[in-house]
């Protein structure tokens, strides 16, 4: 991993690269995921998340409100 942070903008199906980078921090975690590996964010929230168990908890958070 070349270790720069990527600045990604997050759409519905797809992430467009704003700033150059080999990698994004989850949002819960604070883990770092590879660009190629990113399959979990969301998209109002614009956030990454590392799996599947990161973005459930988010969602869980957020119901809660």
């Amino acid at each position: 991993m070349n270790k720069k942070l990527a600045k990604i903008k997050y759409l519905a199906n797809n992430f467009e690269i704003i700033e150059s980078g080999d990698h994004v921090l989850c949002a819960i975690s604070g883990k770092p995921i590879r660009l190629e590996e990113l399959n979990y964010w969301n998209v109002d929230l614009q956030e990454p998340y590392y799996s599947y168990k990161e973005a459930f908890l988010k969602r869980e958070k957020l119901e809660k409100k």
